[in-house]
């Protein structure tokens, strides 16, 4: 068979390209290692994990705080089977969504190993030891990434787990242990720490969120105490011993000392995610990489060799999702002769614990890094009306203003459905808002959203409500 393009994997990224593609007319095709489309995201990562985050959140509403509204219950009993049934059936409900929408866009897929063979070629190994070559004008690398190992430690997905195993577990363990404090870690203990488990989490450095906004990390990491999240910080893992069905976990200070001994029936390893760039063939056509293992591309998304391009988590940026999929967008416009374009200083993160973390744009540490003044305004939930009558009132939002032109450089906020709320200002960012311009904008009362706004009020020291 011959293409216009070839993408080589089906996450966020690889199959809003080809769709995007399909849609210019290019004639596309897909290569899936999986059964199911949707990478990891749809299939052991942000869908399944949400559907847990749900579904523990209500298990923990129930058995806490349905009385104090007046809803009188008996005290929830937690069924994990159907619970991971539950998980399940949405993961299968977007995965075939994905196979219906390549359908539907004319997109022949192929399941198999995916290999650059050449220029302009890409064999499937499909499982049963087959294969088949296409020709293609064009090669979308968009195979995401894997877990970060950490070195000593062997992961067998069922007493020292990945994310992956962790979305799997068949009982709740009495004590979980999670080595990193970044997103997956403190997203998938909160899920086990309200269904009744004990959770350490161990993190290298002296915060968690690396790379989120200082003062929002901080906050956090109290509010996750008070749940009962324990933390270690400034604290390395130098050994899991697994025996009898349990493990015991060597925790020493980051910098040297004396190591303690920790008891788990369950670790889970949540130090990062490595670009997935095995068995491609890119040594063989001469794809560079960089230091990092990623795959080096230009403005447009190209390798160094002619007609080879890469997306997502395998080349440099944020591994997120939504990036991915505003790059699979942008590298097949550009395929086609259009104008693609990312905008990397609006691309939004969160967390999706209880609260919710969010944030867009610079953090105070990076303004003062590079030397730009900037006015902060903050406001916290606990001045809110919405948030007061829900009792929803942990966190705050931050607003970061150039101080100069009042430009919109960054906004920070910890709180329920922080997720949603950054929508506003990731698109005034877009739009290169001013503090002023949100401030000015009518905001619906009582709502979550009226925080934004008297924050972008706080920026001229203005707000109404503090």
């Amino acid at each position: 068979m011959s293409y216009d393009l070839v993408v080589i994997g089906t996450g966020p990224g690889g199959y809003v390209c080809a769709i995007r593609a399909a849609q210019l007319g290019l004639k596309t095709a897909v290569v899936e290692k999986r059964k199911a489309h949707g990478g990891t995201c749809l299939n052991v990562g942000c869908i399944p994990s949400k559907a847990l985050l749900h579904a523990s959140e209500a298990f923990e509403e129930a058995g806490k705080h349905f009385a104090d509204m007046g809803v009188i219950v008996n005290a929830p009993e937690l069924d994990l089977k159907k619970m991971m049934a539950f998980k399940q059936d949405g993961v299968d409900g977007n995965t075939k969504g994905v196979e219906f929408l390549l359908k539907k866009n004319g997109i022949d897929a192929y399941h198999g190993l995916g290999r650059v063979a050449g220029a302009g070629r890409v064999e499937v190994l499909s499982e049963d030891g087959g294969n088949q070559m296409l020709e293609t004008k064009n090669i979308v690398i968009a195979t995401g990434s894997d877990v970060t190992k950490l070195p000593g430690v062997t992961i067998d997905e069922t007493i020292v787990v990945s994310s992956t195993g962790a979305l799997e577990l068949q009982a709740v363990p009495k004590k979980l242990l999670i080595i990193g404090a970044g997103v997956i870690g403190l997203e998938l203990g909160s899920v086990w720490r309200r269904l009744g488990s004990d959770v350490t989490v161990v993190e290298y450095l002296d915060r968690v969120l690396p790379g989120m906004d200082g003062e929002v990390g901080k906050q956090f990491q109290r509010i996750l105490g008070k749940q009962g999240i324990v933390f270690k910080l400034s604290s390395k893992v130098t050994g899991v011993e697994v025996k009898d069905g349990a493990a015991t976990v060597s925790v020493e200070p980051a910098a040297g000392g004396e190591a303690e001994k920790l008891e788990a029936d369950v670790v889970l390893v949540a130090i990062g995610r490595v670009p997935y760039t095995e068995k491609l063939g890119l040594e063989t056509v001469g794809v560079q990489l960089d230091n990092k293992g990623r795959i080096q591309t230009d403005s447009h998304y190209a390798t160094n060799v002619t007609g080879i391009y890469a997306i997502g988590d395998v080349i440099a940026g944020p591994m997120l999702a939504h990036k991915a999929e505003d790059e699979g967008v942008a590298v097949a416009e550009l395929l086609a002769g259009q104008s693609g374009h990312v905008n990397y200083g609006v691309i939004p993160n969160v967390v999706y614990t209880y609260p919710e973390v969010a944030s867009v744009g610079k953090t105070e540490e990076e303004l003062k890094k590079d030397g730009i003044a900037y006015n902060a305004g903050k406001f916290p939930f606990t001045a809110n009306g919405r948030a007061k009558v829900n009792h929803t009132t942990d966190g705050f939002v931050k607003i970061l203003a150039d101080a100069t032109t009042d430009r919109v450089l960054g906004v920070h906020i910890v709180g329920a459905d922080a997720g949603n709320l950054i929508a506003e200002v990731a698109v005034a960012m877009e739009f290169g808002a001013s503090a002023e311009d949100v401030a000015r904008t009518c905001h619906a009362h009582p709502t979550l959203t009226e925080a934004v706004k008297e924050a972008a009020l706080a920026v001229a020291k203005r707000a109404i409500h503090i």
